[in-house]
């Protein structure tokens, strides 16, 4: 294709499956080629951004339907080194068939050992429709909101029997009001949420039910109880640079931590030797130490 750069990583050792991906040369790219495990494929690009904007780091991968618990393993442990500290932007085909997007849950143990490298790694997946059939293989990941907008799902390319999926990087978040609701536990209804919940014969339909069926049952009637009982509302926070797991408490203590350095810089703190300790998600500081000696963190 003229005026684009093409990266591929081929399948070796049998025809077919591999990936690739196609980038306009006006962006400055880098592939990312340290994975030596030959069993996934998958493709990583890092795109410098411009100006002040920050790189992106875009991920392919493709995932046969029969594809071992150890490949598994080796992607998922490469997908968390990569999502650690940049903008990612991962697409692919994953063949995860009975995962239900909605509800986030699976029937099958690679499915639910997939879930959970998801959360793991604080990513939300966009695509809301099917892509072959009725399922949604195909799939699409950020770990930043408001990084990726205009999903639409439909149409075919060639001879393919997938839906395209569409969608647009918008380089950075937007400003404004964000469009990510949540639930709005203040105006709940529990009375009503209690209503719904005792009106399930739990113990006729979860009779003959195994664990794993039995608890993802219970866990679609209570998110259906959930829908009816408790309100949504938008984000208040429009540009979503906050990760969900900073919460009040321990931005408190990251706003103690850097007052406390500004005055270890601007002057000597008597009989005292800073500390630093982390335990659960609290951030605390101990003085303790010998007068007249400039404090030293550790």
């Amino acid at each position: 294709m003229d005026d684009y750069r093409l990266f591929r990583r081929d399948r070796r050792g049998r025809r077919g499956g591999g990936v690739a991906l196609y980038v306009r040369e006006c962006f400055d790219c880098l592939e990312l080629n340290d994975c030596d495990d030959e069993t996934v494929e998958c493709l990583w690009v890092r795109m410098r951004g411009k100006a002040n904007e920050a790189d992106i780091l875009l991920g392919v991968c493709y995932r046969p339907p029969n594809q071992d618990e150890g490949a598994d393993e080796a992607f998922y442990k490469r997908l968390a080194e990569v999502s650690r500290s940049l903008a990612l932007v991962l697409m692919g085909d994953f063949n995860f068939p009975d995962i239900c997007w909605k509800y986030n849950t699976a029937e099958r143990k690679q499915s639910r050992r997939f879930l959970e490298c998801v959360e793991d790694n604080f990513l939300t997946q966009l695509v809301s429709e099917p892509t072959r059939g009725g399922a949604s293989l195909d799939l699409l990941f950020t770990n930043r909101e408001g990084l990726v907008g205009d999903v639409v799902v439909g149409g075919r390319l060639g001879l393919s029997d997938h839906e395209m999926v569409e969608f647009s990087i918008l380089g950075e978040v937007r400003r404004g009001a964000s469009k990510t609701a949540t639930m709005n536990f203040r105006r709940a209804d529990f009375g009503l949420f209690r209503t719904l919940v005792e009106r399930v014969p739990w113990e006729t339909v979860l009779k003959g039910k195994g664990v794993q069926e039995g608890w993802t049952f219970f866990k679609k009637e209570v998110l259906k109880a959930q829908e009816q009982a408790v309100p949504v509302c938008r984000k208040k926070n429009g540009w979503g640079r906050r990760p969900a797991w900073l919460n009040g408490e321990l931005l408190q203590g990251l706003r103690k931590k850097r007052r406390i350095s500004r005055g270890k810089r601007k002057c000597m703190i008597s009989g005292s030797e800073v500390r630093l300790h982390r335990k659960s998600t609290e951030l605390w500081f101990v003085y303790a130490g010998r007068r007249h000696e400039r404090p030293k963190l550790s």
